[in-house]
């Protein structure tokens, strides 16, 4: 008999409005406070403290306007964050400071969340979509100086970009990027030449979210269907459906893969978080919480496994802690 799914550990509330994003620091040594950034449909970002499960700090960098990214820049005292305002904030936490250091506008309208990836000490990539509706423009930061703009070839009709992942095979190799579009097609995007290296139609709606796991070479990837796209990257670089797995109900908001690449979550429109076995896609568990869809999941980065966490954020306004496969 399978074990019932647990409650939440915890709950956080007070974010006044829809989570739409969420991210752990909590990788540092003691007296360092494991936290937790979620951003929200109002304009904020709150920083919780996880030990006294209260906001530290209330930031409001994006005039009101709806924040849907947020990450850590190799420490939790510098941040970047992106909202409806088309505009992507780096940010200055250190000291107690509250301020947006230096800030990029997208001049993009739509909900792609940006990507980072760190290529260098002190110096990182972000991917987010731009201007023009169906290309993706690469920058590096703190420089600003634009790496590449990705466009589609004339009649490719891929629509626009929903979902980004920058990844690289390890740390000196050339950085790729994974994009899910409009059409339901995953592409695998070359930087250094601007053009693709392989596409795949793996959803008949737009991916509305994508995790890789590139020591496996294998991605996953949700929509507004009931299906989730299992999908792997062969060594000449062309990407391959590898199974699908059907949902009980339509409509994937988020997926992530642990660190640890053991196993998954996904946020459903249908207010579950789902988790699965990453090697095999075995269903594990069930949680149900919240009452409205849930936006978006995250692991914890703790150092030590049993201390591991997994966080959602629900259009309820409330973000529930989970301890669950610790072991594993």
């Amino acid at each position: 008999m399978a074990l019932p799914p647990p409650d939440p550990q915890f709950v956080l509330r007070g974010t006044s409005g829809a989570v739409h994003t969420l991210h752990f620091s909590c990788g540092g040594q003691e007296p360092d406070v494991p936290t937790l950034f979620s951003g929200s449909e109002n304009g904020f970002i709150h920083v919780w403290n996880l030990k006294t499960h209260r906001v530290d700090t209330e930031l409001d960098g994006h005039g009101r306007k709806s924040v849907y990214c947020v990450e850590t820049m190799g420490s939790k005292n510098r941040l970047l964050s992106q909202g409806r305002d088309q505009r992507i904030c780096l940010w200055d936490l250190a000291e107690g400071r509250t301020s947006v250091t230096d800030s990029v506008f997208t001049e993009n309208v739509g909900f792609c969340r940006c990507s980072l990836l760190k290529v260098a000490q002190g110096r990182w990539l972000v991917a987010m979509a731009a201007k023009a509706l169906e290309e993706v423009q690469v920058l590096e930061l703190p420089s600003k100086t634009s790496v590449c703009t990705l466009k589609p070839e004339v009649g490719a009709k891929l629509g626009m970009p929903m979902c980004l992942k920058l990844w690289q095979l390890n740390c000196g190799s050339q950085p790729l990027l994974l994009a899910g579009y409009e059409d339901g097609s995953v592409v695998l995007w070359n930087l250094s030449t601007g053009k693709v290296l392989s596409q795949l139609v793996c959803h008949q709606e737009p991916v509305m979210s994508l995790d890789f796991d590139s020591e496996k070479a294998k991605g996953i990837s949700g929509s507004s269907e009931k299906v989730l796209s299992i999908w792997s990257l062969n060594e000449q670089q062309n990407l391959q459906v590898y199974k699908t797995h059907k949902l009980v109900n339509a409509g994937i908001s988020d997926i992530t893969i642990r660190p640890d690449k053991k196993i998954l979550a996904t946020a459903g429109w249908d207010h579950r978080i789902r988790i699965f076995g990453w090697k095999k896609l075995k269903p594990l568990a069930v949680l149900d919480y919240h009452t409205a869809t849930v936006h978006c999941v995250s692991f914890s980065d703790h150092k030590n496994a049993s201390e591991r966490l997994l966080a959602a954020g629900s259009k309820d306004h409330r973000i529930s802690i989970w301890s669950i496969y610790t072991q594993t």
